[in-house]
């Protein structure tokens, strides 16, 4: 179930909204007028978050290559990574 605050209350009990956020890492919604305004949670969720999508992008990538065909053998691809690492 989501957290929902008002504005009035973020302004009112910063705090205790922001404890919340660091003591559970999901966001709190925020309304403005009744109406969904912003989101709200720790840095840290926050940093894990938009790690995990980058996680999926790269994940994304990868099988969009291997969908392609853009693949090489895995003997080829070890010897490339050791001879760069000779240089």
């Amino acid at each position: 179930m989501p957290t929902i605050k008002s504005s009035a209350e973020l302004r009112n009990n910063y705090n205790e909204i922001s404890s919340f956020c660091h003591t559970y890492t999901e966001p709190v919604f925020i309304t403005k007028n009744g109406k969904g305004d912003l989101a709200v949670m720790s840095i840290e969720a926050y940093e894990e978050m938009t790690g995990r999508f980058e996680l999926y992008g790269l994940i994304k990538e990868g099988l969009d290559d291997v969908s392609t065909g853009n693949t090489r053998p895995f003997s080829e691809a070890i010897s490339s990574i050791r001879e760069k690492r000779k240089r």
